[in-house]
């Protein structure tokens, strides 16, 4: 049983360093982390974009495309599939910047990222594949069903199946720890997440997004 789900979409640079983070624990302390599926096209489609904010809906919709490659890999190779998919995609958008032709051909720019990170090439067939949509949609429900609806991405669920089960959005951070600093706010973040009663935990102010 995995010590973490972690719900993401490829388009949230908030997620990406999250996920970063769960990933130099896992390393650390060999926790399980197991990778599932949140779209925030889904979530803001649902409760309607606001006038003007093209920038969003472009890259929410890419999310979406990369969240069905992300199935297919599931689908075909399991869970270090979608890590290492997710580790591709990431990188290349995020960290390296490198975001040309996601808003005009996507299935390209899929089969290029897949191809430089020598994944399967076919898995960017599956960018369109409505099986997958519903996959992502009952993923998408169920992460929201945890936390609540006025989320964003990502969402973590600490110990999941066991009687102290906790979900939260976040933690946002704008940089990565590392070593024992992950660690030690992974055993914060986990106790504040299976302490019985604790419902939220926040502050609107966040420092620059750093991928170093």
């Amino acid at each position: 049983m995995a010590d973490l789900e972690f719900f993401f979409d490829p388009g949230c640079p908030w997620a990406w360093i999250t996920s970063r983070w769960a990933t130099e624990v896992s390393a650390l302390r060999k926790y399980e982390v197991q990778w599932r599926f949140i779209s925030l096209s889904m979530i803001n489609t649902d409760k309607g974009y606001k006038p003007g904010d093209d920038y969003h809906k472009m890259i929410h919709s890419f999310g979406l495309k990369a969240l069905r490659v992300a199935s297919a890999a599931r689908a075909a190779a399991g869970n270090d599939a979608v890590a290492k998919f997710y580790t591709a995609i990431g990188t290349t958008i995020h960290v390296e910047k490198n975001r040309e032709g996601i808003d005009t051909d996507a299935h390209k720019f899929l089969s290029d990222v897949l191809q430089r990170h020598s994944l399967p090439v076919e898995w960017a067939n599956s960018f369109e594949d409505e099986t997958h949509t519903a996959v992502i949609r009952e993923e998408t429900d169920l992460a929201l069903s945890r936390t609540g609806k006025d989320v964003g991405t990502p969402i973590l669920t600490f110990k999941p199946g066991q009687p102290n089960e906790g979900s939260f959005f976040g933690p946002v951070i704008s940089k990565t720890p590392r070593g024992e600093q992950a660690v030690k706010l992974w055993e914060s973040v986990e106790l504040i997440a299976t302490t019985s009663g604790l419902a939220e935990l926040k502050r609107s102010l966040r420092a620059p997004l750093d991928f170093s």
